[in-house]
C-alpha cells in the first residue's frame, strides 16, 4: 500500500509509520521540521531496505497553503496515494486555554478547522483515483463534554462528526474513512500528565490502527477498552457529570 502520513515523525504517527514500513508499505512523510523528516525517513528506510526511497515534504497544519503542494509531492513520489493518514494535532490543558484565549483559538483552528481542510484535499485526491482510505486520529475526548477537556474535546467532537459524514456520503464512491479514537497514550503530547488507568503505548496503538486500516473499520477505539469506558460515560446522567471530575 502507498501511504502518506501527516504527523508520522512523532508519537503515535511515528509508531504507525514504522509498522507500515516494516511490513512493506511505501510511506511518504509530511511534517514541519526538515531535519526530523530526514531522520524519520532514514529510520523508515532502514526498517524496510527493499522498498523505494522513503520520501518527505514540508506540510504545516497551521498553514493550509502547504496542503495541496505537499499532497502533490507525495503523489508524484509514490505514483499514486492509496491511503492518507492524519495523526498531527496539538494539545493544551483546559486550564491553560482558559487562561489564554489565543492558545485556545490556535488549538481549535489546528485540531478542527485546518485538519478538516487538509482532509478535504485528501478526499478529493483519493476520490480522483477511484477511492482509497482516509485514516484520521480524533479522540475519545470528543465523545462527551467533560470538565478536563472542554475545548480539546469540542474540536475532536467536530472532527469525529465530519469523518462520520464523509463515510456516509462517499463510501459508495470508494472512500473508506477510519476514525481513530485514542484514549490516553504515552507520547510526547501527554508528557507531564499523570497517566490514567488503561493508558496505551504507541506500538500497541499502531498495531490496532494498521489492522483497522486493512479492514476499513469506520471507528476504532484504542486501547480497545476505551470503547466500553466511553460507552459508560456517554450514558451517565448530566447531574452525575457535574459532580465528577472526569
Amino acid at each position: 500500500m502507498r501511504v502518506t502520513i501527516l504527523g508520522g515523525t512523532h508519537g503515535m504517527g511515528r509508531a504507525l509509520a514504522r509498522r507500515l514500513a516494516e511490513r512493506g508499505d511505501q510511506v511518504f512523510l509530511l511534517g514541519i521540521e526538515p531535519e526530523e523528516l530526514a531522520r524519520s525517513a532514514a529510520d523508515l528506510q532502514a526498517r524496510s531496505p527493499t522498498q523505494a526511497a522513503v520520501g518527505a515534504a514540508l506540510c504545516d497544519l497551521a498553514d493550509p497553503s502547504t496542503f495541496a503542494p505537499a499532497l502533490a509531492a507525495a503523489a508524484a513520489a509514490l505514483g499514486e496515494i492509496e491511503c492518507v493518514i492524519v495523526t498531527a494535532a496539538i494539545f493544551a490543558t483546559q486550564e491553560a486555554m482558559e487562561a489564554d484565549v489565543t492558545r485556545a483559538e490556535a488549538l481549535l483552528r489546528l485540531d478542527f478547522t485546518n485538519t478538516v481542510v487538509f482532509c478535504e484535499h485528501a478526499r478529493g485526491l483519493l476520490l480522483g483515483r477511484g477511492g482509497g482510505t482516509l485514516c484520521v486520529f480524533s479522540s475519545v475526548a470528543g465523545d462527551r463534554g467533560r470538565k478536563p477537556v472542554i475545548l480539546y474535546g469540542a474540536a475532536k467532537a467536530g472532527l469525529s462528526a465530519y469523518l462520520e459524514g464523509l463515510d456516509h456520503k462517499f463510501h459508495a464512491q470508494g472512500l473508506r474513512v477510519v476514525c481513530v479514537k485514542p484514549g490516553f497514550v504515552k507520547t510526547g503530547m501527554t508528557a507531564g500528565l499523570r497517566p490514567p488507568p488503561f493508558a496505551g503505548e504507541p506500538e500497541a496503538v499502531a498495531r490496532q490502527v494498521a489492522r483497522a486500516i486493512d479492514r476499513g473499520t469506520p471507528v476504532v477505539y484504542t486501547p480497545g477498552i476505551w470503547r466500553w469506558v466511553m460507552l459508560a460515560i456517554r450514558w451517565l446522567p448530566r447531574f452525575v457529570m457535574r459532580k465528577i471530575g472526569f
